[in-house]
């Protein structure tokens, strides 16, 4: 299943060669999928997980930020806050206020095997502003992405090497809609067979181009160590710290976003079944930006084919 909130992006090169990069990745990933780990339960004939992937997400910014983070709804709830009612003007306002956003995210998934998962849906989202209340609730995004595993441990000393790519898209993609690239590249040692207990260390690239050059956001990228536990009633709680550097922000008329360095936090709560498909699942995340940012997601996985 795909890495928690997962999105992540592991390139580091030229901003424009990322499209080209995720899309051979992808394509790389489904053509060696079989070898990067055994088929589900060991039985080539099993048909895969299909499931829409429910994801409620609340969020609170401070005035004058960016929410970036963990694959952060808020991120792009504030990007969308920035997008023009009738596309032909530019905004008039000089700095961003504080905010809150609900999004909705129902991207539906097929996990191909216990190592391959493909996904792709559409996101929408509301925000409330002191000054104008909560906007309309909106389709504002498509997103669509891969997961796989490029090595599995599978009870040796190396970890599990994993990498998850995402593209998200605005809707409109008018003069200040915005192309998301969002990759993680994650390390997994388990101390047990089963996987129930183990350490994580990761790192995650997220790029954003805005459609005006009007505009600009620079990189972001946390790298973060963490763990996680799996008790014999198949509740896991992981658990991710780490640092975040974001390189700052031009946006139109609006006052520009300084750059920082600060923590991060992200708490994870799931019930899992005994084939370790989510069946519900809680995440609390604490984004120091450089005040404090507050996000809260619901999963609640809708299965068309659970195995």
């Amino acid at each position: 299943m795909p890495i928690s909130s997962r999105i992540l992006t592991t390139s580091f090169g030229d901003f424009p060669s990322l499209p080209g990069l995720v899309l051979a990745c992808f394509i790389g990933s489904c053509l060696a999928g079989p070898a990067f780990g055994k088929d589900r339960d060991d039985d080539s004939g099993a048909p895969p997980n299909i499931y829409l992937d429910l994801r409620t997400s609340y969020a609170t910014v401070p005035a004058g930020a960016l929410p970036v983070g963990f694959g952060s709804p808020a991120l792009f709830s504030a990007l969308q806050s920035l997008a023009l009612a009738n596309g032909s003007s530019l905004p008039t306002s000089v700095s961003l206020p504080s905010r809150q956003s609900l999004a909705v995210d129902l991207p539906l998934t097929v996990d191909v095997t216990d190592a391959v998962s493909l996904y792709a849906g559409i996101s929408g989202t509301t925000s409330y502003g002191p000054a104008q209340g909560w906007s309309a609730f909106d389709v504002t995004s498509w997103n669509v992405g891969f997961q796989a595993d490029l090595y599995s441990q599978n009870g040796g000393s190396i970890p599990t090497i994993t990498w998850q790519s995402t593209i998200t898209q605005a809707i409109p993609n008018g003069p200040t809609g915005t192309t998301t690239f969002n990759n993680i590249l994650e390390f997994d040692y388990a101390f047990d067979k089963d996987g129930t207990r183990g350490i994580l260390a990761g790192i995650q690239d997220t790029r954003v181009e805005v459609a005006t050059d009007l505009a600009r956001i620079h990189p972001n990228i946390i790298g973060y160590v963490g763990g996680y536990y799996q008790s014999p009633s198949n509740w896991k709680f992981t658990g991710r710290v780490g640092v975040q550097h974001f390189g700052g922000a031009q946006l139109l008329n609006f006052t520009p976003i300084q750059s920082f360095t600060g923590p991060i936090l992200r708490l994870d709560l799931d019930r899992m079944d005994d084939n370790d498909n989510r069946l519900f699942g809680v995440t609390a995340q604490i984004i120091w930006v450089p005040k404090p940012s507050y996000q809260l997601t619901l999963r609640t996985p809708l299965y068309l084919v659970r195995n």
